[in-house]
């Protein structure tokens, strides 16, 4: 399209590109690339500058175009760019780069449906200061939990569809959205998709609790273990006693998985012990906020479930309260009613927009 217009913005020239038409009343055709716009508000918003740094980007197509136009245009000490094939490739990452600062994804790696793939592993890189995926769609990909674990300013590239879709409309009405309007579109935008998702010790009260907040929301709850019940064709206890827990952990595996690979905006209460599994965590932070339901152990009832029968229950608890920790955006104190404590996860939830700075 670039031969056709008679006038091409800074983004625009920098990236060879066009994403955005405008017919002037002088009958002239301007040519925009909102997509730096996108990627510079996205970076800024989660506190990541690129003066002076190194940058490394992923990938080698038209989305690492716009980055590393956008990487230089704010003053990157040096911009390099990370393929399979050339000189600078995956194999020989920390020792040409060990020193990068700021790392971009514009690869479809980790995005869905292959969910599970990671380009890169960031401990290859310990002076990372910053890390952006251009992925939307696992909203959290492998890559950016790793670095939220790490505590590295991080975003997904949700922000970046939002602001260079607002920057078009800019252009195509000659007016201003005002930033505040930005923000709640993609807060919108975040909740529609996210999961709410229930996490904690059996009898915890995540299944009354997640009715609790169906009411309230309006969305439809999935309750884990009830699925593999219906999966199974009978109950769990029956489960563990005919094939066994780790049999039961892996029907358990599969069901998440999934449930989460096609399921957007639901309450999913899940079993005591998902959390159990390295696998099922990241697939829960993957599609949403992830809550611990945290109850005093003399409240937790026995009766019916498998592993409380009889069981250490503060063992239980000191061996998977890390692992709870691990698998949760935040903690919920469940020690009122079930509607009370279902108000406040949905204040919670209601005012996030899917912020990844740590």
């Amino acid at each position: 399209m670039i031969p056709f217009c008679q006038e091409l913005d800074r983004g625009a020239q920098a990236i060879g590109s066009v994403n955005t038409l405008v017919r002037g009343a002088d009958g002239r055709l301007r040519g925009y690339n909102t997509d730096l716009v996108g990627f510079l508000t996205m970076a800024r918003r989660a506190g990541i500058p690129f003066a002076g740094r190194k940058v490394l980007v992923l990938g080698s197509g038209g989305a690492s175009l716009t980055v590393q136009a956008a990487a230089r245009m704010e003053g990157a000490g040096d911009v390099a760019v990370i393929s399979r094939p050339g000189p600078d490739n995956y194999e020989n990452l920390r020792e040409r780069h060990g020193g990068a600062q700021i790392l971009v994804n514009a690869t479809p790696a980790g995005m869905w449906p292959q969910v599970e793939e990671q380009p890169v592993d960031l401990a290859l890189l310990p002076r990372l200061e910053g890390v952006l995926d251009l992925i939307y769609n696992p909203l959290r990909t492998n890559l950016l939990l790793q670095a939220q674990a790490l505590g590295l300013p991080c975003s997904g590239g949700l922000p970046m569809l939002v602001e260079q879709a607002a920057a078009a409309e800019e252009r195509f009405f000659g007016r201003a959205i005002p930033r505040e309007k930005t923000e709640e579109i993609l807060s919108g935008l975040w909740q529609d998709r996210a999961n709410l998702v229930l996490v904690g010790m059996p009898g915890c009260g995540k299944t009354t609790v997640g009715r609790a907040l169906a009411q309230i929301s309006g969305r439809a709850l999935l309750d884990l273990d009830a699925e593999i019940v219906r999966r199974a064709g009978k109950p769990i206890p029956e489960i563990f006693r005919t094939e066994g827990e780790a049999a039961f952990r892996a029907l358990e595996s599969r069901t998440l998985a999934e449930v989460f690979s096609d399921r957007n905006g639901w309450i999913i209460a899940t079993g005591g012990g998902v959390v159990l599994r390295e696998e099922n965590r990241a697939a829960m932070r993957r599609s949403g906020r992830v809550y611990f339901l945290r109850r005093g152990l003399d409240q937790l009832p026995t009766d019916g479930r498998p592993l409380s029968q009889g069981a250490d229950l503060g063992e239980m608890y000191r061996t998977r309260l890390p692992l709870y920790e691990a698998a949760a955006d935040m903690a919920i104190e469940n020690d009122t009613t079930a509607e009370e404590t279902a108000a406040r996860i949905w204040r919670d939830f209601c005012a996030y927009s899917g912020d990844q700075r740590p």
